[in-house]
């Protein structure tokens, strides 16, 4: 991050799909705060990559989680930007520490050992970004109802990382994919309408896992169209 660049502006760099569906939140205040809580996402997200060996990587995301302990406890946020931005956010700190515990899984440079594991690494990040959101839009928003969509999404995700099992194919990662969805769409009917742009990234899911990146026009217009319909 620059130290010209917003958090908005960071948002929109690094984590596109979820800038876009971002858009579509009409309350500034929960946009703003959708937008300090991917920050944090992105935050935990890069560790791994920015690190030569995984005790240092502990190290950082433990700073991490002990900054949102720190938040829970009541005490001032540290400085650093999205440490601040997520103090003033309308976000649970407590589910923010267990997203970073989460991501001491990715300092294992080797894929996710079977199913069981892999959904339960997604739940844990992009399912617990989409509970956060789908919560911060609107309160009585079911947790149950965003599952399926970040499943999808989160499958895809690693499928671009290769960190899905290595016995499984292409077609049976797409299988898996279309499955959430399916899913997803069923659940999506019981989630408040202010709160579907917690979901809407998975109906970028089938288009990313088939490896073909589709172009930020193509990405709009399938954001724009599901949110407009409710649909995934």
């Amino acid at each position: 991050m620059t130290d010209t660049e917003t958090l908005d502006d960071l948002v929109r760099r690094v984590d596109p799909d979820r800038w876009l569906a971002s858009r579509f939140i009409a309350d500034p205040a929960a946009r703003g705060d959708v937008i300090a809580l991917t920050a944090f996402n992105y935050e935990l997200a890069r560790v791994a990559g920015g690190v030569t060996n995984a005790l240092m990587g502990e190290i950082r995301l433990t700073w991490w989680r002990e900054a949102m302990d720190e938040l829970a406890l009541g005490k001032a946020p540290r400085k650093h930007p999205t440490v601040e931005a997520v103090a003033a956010a309308d976000l649970d700190p407590v589910a923010l520490a267990a997203m970073a515990e989460a991501r001491l899984s990715d300092l294992d440079e080797a894929p996710l050992a079977d199913e069981a594991r892999v959904l339960a690494y997604v739940d844990a990040t992009a399912g617990a970004w989409a509970v956060l959101v789908a919560r911060r839009l609107d309160p009585s928003s079911d947790p149950h109802a965003v599952k399926g969509a970040a499943r999808a999404y989160g499958l895809a995700g690693l499928s671009r990382l290769q960190r899905l099992p290595p016995a499984w194919t292409q077609a049976e990662v797409s299988a898996r994919v279309a499955a959430q969805l399916r899913l997803a769409r069923t659940e999506a009917r019981g989630l408040p309408i202010a709160a579907f742009p917690a979901v809407a990234t998975a109906a970028l899911a089938r288009g990313l896992v088939a490896g073909r990146a589709p172009s930020e026009l193509e990405k709009k217009a399938r954001l724009t169209w599901s949110v407009a319909t409710g649909r995934l």
